[in-house]
């Protein structure tokens, strides 16, 4: 191992022999801090949520401590204020995992075949590196033993899988399907069956020695803006080992002081140093905001080509960048992706208090969608789901027996603040009377999404509909 991992890394850093040097020209370090902002960006946006969810007990955002699980099982209306974009289709659990000391073992209950659920396994660097769930271990349930770095040995008697973490440090994202409000008793009764626990407890064993507690470092404000980034990239990884590959990388980094062996204090660099790595996370953003404006936002790469495992990632640290900014703890595309409605077919902002508009599938191009998919409406000012008469939301998968299909077996879905007229409510999904947006999300993906095969169809503006 790289460093004492049980040790905490406040001593860890108090042992080290001086604060690393600054050893480049000023124009280097520019580079270099580019470099790294969009390397170590994604691990101190992943270190925020850690501190707010298994940490910091006085935040509103608080979920529980290192090795518990924390349920979140609401279905949420207009009435509710958080988060932004809220998901209606599954529940969330939440647990951040510690393996330091040794594995911890995930049980899952078994659900019925109807229904999906996953767990996303999250390294420190925001990377997917296993699941566990409906796509990838079935809906039987089971023991899983996630293990560390350092952990080495047998596959336990009882253990029906074991899923190696390169971290000492792990988040796993539960997604349980909600069916709908009355269905909110059964998804707690999954939830309830989520069990987390160490490798001792699980085979009835003595634990091993208790490690010292780590001192984490309270994030300050501008932690993801400036050259403090970089004290906290060094602090999280202790717990995150970089690879073998980035040894290079990492030698750049020391540069500039960026030293997993040493403390980082932006407080120590003179003036034009501090300016100088500055400008270089200046320039790392100016790098994503034109990405943004000429791939992303043509659509010449899909927001699923910015989450994956390690592998799949392959050093792209820009893609990691983007993917951390625009939307943390992303799934792979193999297991989940969402599609965005922001413009309509014209490349026009989507307002109903101007247009009404339509969105067809044609015959046979409904998404293609194995668990399920969904289409939920949200107020572009709000980011919250639209209050109307029908208390409708979204249309999913499960409503198209509700659906009326067009005489040539095309389905067209109605988004406008209205009801529209012909007998078309089955078909209406409510807008707020002004801007709003949508999010498509299908859940595990048929491969001709990643493929390209499959393309998300455009809204189309119409002339106004009015009810009969």
């Amino acid at each position: 191992m790289r460093r004492l991992l049980s040790l905490p890394v406040a001593l860890l850093l108090s042992i080290a022999n001086a604060q690393a040097e600054f050893n480049a020209s000023l124009d280097e370090a520019r580079q270099i801090a580019k470099e790294a902002y969009l390397y170590g960006f994604p691990v101190v946006e992943m270190y925020k949520t850690l501190f707010t969810q298994a940490v910091d007990m006085g935040s509103p955002g608080y979920k529980a401590p290192f090795n518990q699980i924390a349920n979140s099982t609401q279905a949420f209306t207009p009435n509710d204020t958080a988060p932004d974009t809220p998901n209606l289709d599954t529940a969330y659990s939440f647990l951040w995992m510690d393996l330091r000391s040794e594995p911890v073992v995930l049980t899952l209950p078994e659900i019925e075949d109807n229904r999906y659920y996953a767990t996303q396994l999250i390294d420190l660097y925001t990377q997917n590196f296993a699941y566990l769930g409906t796509r990838s271990t079935g809906n039987k349930g089971g023991h899983f033993m996630i293990a560390g770095p350092s952990w080495q040995g047998p596959v336990p008697d009882g253990i029906d899988k074991v899923v190696y973490s390169k971290n000492q440090i792990v988040y796993a994202l539960y997604r349980t399907q909600l069916f709908n409000e009355a269905d909110l008793h059964n998804v707690r009764a999954i939830q309830h069956g989520y069990s987390v626990e160490p490798l001792s407890s699980f085979l009835d064993q003595s634990p091993p020695p208790v490690l010292p507690a780590v001192a984490w470092i309270r994030p300050q404000a501008n932690i993801s803006d400036s050259p403090a980034l970089f004290r906290y990239l060094n602090f999280m990884m202790a717990f995150a080992p970089a690879q073998d590959s980035e040894s290079e990388l990492l030698q750049r980094f020391k540069k500039i002081g960026i030293d997993i062996d040493k403390p980082f204090e932006e407080s120590m660099l003179d003036a034009e140093q501090y300016q100088a790595l500055q400008a270089g996370i200046d320039d790392g953003k100016a790098t994503f905001a034109a990405f943004k404006k000429d791939f992303i936002d043509s659509h010449k790469v899909n927001n699923a080509e910015l989450y994956g495992s390690p592998e799949q990632m392959s050093h792209n640290y820009l893609y990691r960048y983007a993917g951390a900014t625009l939307r943390l703890f992303g799934n792979a595309v193999e297991e989940a992706t969402q599609m965005s409605y922001d413009t309509d077919a014209l490349g026009q902002p989507l307002d109903a208090g101007k247009h009404t508009y339509t969105l067809r599938f044609a015959k046979g191009q409904l998404p293609p969608a194995r668990a399920l998919w969904s289409l939920t409406l949200y107020d572009g000012k709000t980011r919250q789901v639209v209050d109307n008469p029908l208390k409708r939301y979204l249309i999913n998968s499960r409503m198209l027996d509700q659906l009326k299909r067009d005489p040539d077996g095309s389905l067209t879905l109605y988004l406008q603040h209205e009801l529209p007229g012909n007998n078309l409510q089955s078909n209406w999904l409510p807008t707020p009377d002004g801007p709003f947006y949508g999010i498509l999300r299908l859940y595990m993906p048929g491969p001709q999404v990643a493929s390209g095969q499959w393309k998300q169809p455009l809204l189309t503006p119409t002339p106004s509909i009015s009810a009969p």
